[in-house]
């Protein structure tokens, strides 16, 4: 069932120096660091603090968050986006401005005349249907703009875009957070709301212009788009090479969640570390990935994808095995994981998007990154809470394993560890002896 005739489906050379791709690279690389300070106004501590702020329990927020987790299988209806014949531009701009309201709507939620039930209802109702209409069309956007950069540089191009968010985020969050926190110490929580959604309004705007600035996409390329359930079929699971690609997804996937989810409370419960240290060591670790992002991406752009996610593979590995000599008195450990999952991610986050490109027929690409999130995403969700069982388990039996003290997250490190050393073991000897297509 595997894809045939790739090479007679070559598109014309196209001209990567005119102005008209030019503007369309920077304004991706804007959008996407728009994109991301938006994400970090509804994430984490500030969410955290309104979902609080509205009396949402606990359990209510954690429910909440696993919503979110899960809203990334709406990615899978972007197969068939594509049958209504519309511009990825327009497709775009119809689906991401509603998101992008929603998102700053939610801190709009404590002015509304609303209470308990309803509340939480609205909470849930903006959140799930802005993460559905971003994930509708996150493979749309990146097929579209990516198009307008060289199959040489995606990785470099990726890698620059990573460096500008993050740097950005850094000093954003920072600077968001303190004035926030001079509002909730002046007891006006609720300026401090308004605060973020005029920040979240302006950023949002820009993030439309950004798009509305990216070269649209040719009407022979949409006209184009008639593909069937069964085509899309065979040029993506029907594709052995594009199969391995999933399967290293979902490995990874697991051995990632087996563990991320679980070290906050260990960090400040267990490790006894302060909330400010913490933040200190997250801001090394993002520091770090800033410095190394460009590297990885000329390495990956000069070897191969799957060569950069070899590398970045085994320093995530060894991060893993490092943490799982963190205790009480090794807590300065902890930071040494976190700078090489953070130097790790510069390496895995940029490679795992654009090697698909390496396996799959470009005309397939948004089907194809679509089914190999979701099927990774389902099967991350699923580890953490196998995850949460054992560290639960762990716990409950005083952290002592087979007579051994031992923390969950230690143990849950070494199950890491281990998926991660097959994840690797896979890349180098199936899916870095495919053949590359370029394209």
């Amino acid at each position: 069932m595997e894809q045939k005739n790739i090479k007679s489906l070559e598109t014309p050379k196209k001209d990567f120096s005119t102005p008209e791709y030019k503007r369309s690279r920077k304004a991706y690389a804007a959008q996407c660091t728009f994109e991301y300070l938006v994400s970090l106004l509804v994430a984490d501590a500030f969410l955290a603090k309104l979902l609080g702020s509205l009396g949402l329990e606990d359990s209510v927020i954690g429910i909440i968050s696993s919503f979110i987790s899960l809203a990334f299988m709406i990615q899978l209806l972007s197969v068939f986006l594509y049958k209504w014949k519309i511009n990825s531009k327009k497709l775009v701009l119809i689906f991401y401005p509603i998101s992008q309201i929603l998102f700053l709507g939610l801190y709009m939620i404590p002015f509304l005349p609303i209470k308990s039930v309803a509340i939480k209802v609205t909470v849930m109702s903006f959140i799930l249907i802005a993460y559905a209409c971003q994930y509708l069309v996150y493979n749309v956007i990146f097929k579209w703009a990516n198009s307008y950069v060289e199959a040489e540089k995606r990785a470099s191009y990726s890698a620059t875009k990573e460096v500008i968010s993050l740097g950005s985020g850094i000093v954003f969050t920072a600077v968001v957070g303190f004035f926030f926190d001079k509002f909730e110490a002046a007891g006006r929580i609720n300026d401090g709301f308004i605060m973020i959604a005029v920040l979240a309004f302006i950023i949002s705007v820009c993030n439309i212009v950004c798009l509305c600035c990216i070269k649209k996409e040719d009407d022979r390329a949409v006209e184009q788009n008639t593909k069937s359930f069964l085509e899309i079929l065979l040029n993506t699971l029907g594709n052995k090479n594009f199969r391995s690609v999933i399967l290293l997804t979902i490995i990874w996937e697991m051995a990632k969640y087996f563990t991320i989810g679980f070290l906050g409370t260990y960090k400040t419960n267990d490790l006894l570390i302060s909330v400010f240290v913490v933040q200190i060591i997250n801001m090394l670790g993002n520091v770090m990935r800033m410095l190394v992002s460009k590297p990885f991406g000329r390495f990956s752009d000069k070897r191969s994808f799957a060569v950069g996610m070899e590398l970045a593979l085994v320093i995530a590995a060894i991060g893993f095995f490092v943490n799982m000599f963190t205790t009480p008195k090794t807590w300065y450990l902890i930071a040494i994981y976190t700078v090489l999952y953070a130097i790790s991610m510069a390496g895995l986050n940029q490679n795992s998007f654009n090697i698909t490109y390496s396996y799959v027929n470009s005309d397939y690409i948004t089907e194809a990154m679509a089914i190999k999130n979701c099927i990774g995403g389902l099967c991350g969700f699923g580890a953490s809470l196998l995850g949460s069982q054992i560290l639960k388990y762990v716990q409950s039996n005083g952290n002592t394993l087979f007579g051994m003290h031992i923390y969950g997250q230690q143990l849950l490190s070494c199950i890491s560890f281990l998926l991660t050393a097959v994840a690797l073991l896979l890349c180098v000897f199936v899916i870095g002896k495919q053949r590359v297509m370029k394209q």
